[in-house]
């Protein structure tokens, strides 16, 4: 079985080797790009099964890179993980704020990297086949097989980790989560992320559902967020 392709954009030669050796070890194939601009080129025409971003490039800024792809229908559903020297909160929320998956901090352990990829790329083969009935909530249709939300019949363009938190939420209606529960649902257990990560994709949902839509996700004051029964 052909391994997933993974497209690699940093702009330092060593790290960009170091990613890259280790991945094509691991079966993986590795397109590598030192500028955003080509880095967007190439996720249009070959659609890799995931993105490294390193967040420090030349030109448009891994923060730009991210918008892009996320704006764009072709690419939207790539995966994006980023890659962030400082590990400063404001980055990491800036970018999952974007509609970034996921974040490494540097200095990283290659082991550390090829764990978090595999677990991202082993939740899209798991995620719900087509056969599985659309949830149907009001003017709200949640289709987990097309990856697709409808609100009053237009279509609402999520990004990978937003569609399965408007799923987990809606499946489960009435039921409270903490931002940790809503955490290891979407990403694992042990999973290291920050507090204010899961409100800021909550905050990006509501925004795209609309306002009537919105508010079939409440916030529970001290606790974490339900879907409206």
């Amino acid at each position: 079985m052909p391994k997933e392709h993974i497209l690699v954009v940093e702009d330092e030669e060593d790290i960009l080797e170091l990613i890259r050796y280790n991945l094509a070890k691991e079966g993986y194939n590795v397109t590598t790009t030192t500028t955003g601009e080509e880095a967007i080129k190439l996720a249009e025409s070959a659609t890799p099964d995931l993105i490294l971003l390193d967040l420090m490039l030349p030109g448009a800024d891994g923060f730009e890179i991210c918008r892009r792809l996320g704006n764009n229908p072709e690419t939207q559903q790539i995966p994006i993980v980023m890659l962030t020297a400082k590990g400063e909160e404001a980055d990491i929320v800036t970018g999952l704020e974007l509609g970034a998956d996921d974040y490494i901090t540097k200095p990283f352990s290659p082991k550390v990297l090829i764990a978090r990829i595999r677990a991202i790329l082993r939740r899209i083969r798991m995620e719900p086949i087509e056969e599985e009935a659309p949830l149907t909530i009001h003017d709200l249709v949640i289709h987990p097989g097309r990856h697709e939300v409808l609100v009053n019949k237009k279509r609402a363009d999520l990004t990978s980790t937003e569609f399965r938190l408007l799923y987990f939420l809606a499946s489960r209606p009435g039921w409270v989560f903490t931002r940790y529960q809503i955490v290891d649902a979407l990403h694992g257990e042990d999973y290291p992320v920050t507090d204010r990560s899961v409100d800021v994709q909550i905050v990006g949902l509501r925004k795209k559902l609309g306002d009537k839509a919105a508010k079939y996700i409440e916030t529970v004051r001290g606790v974490g967020y339900r879907f409206r029964e």
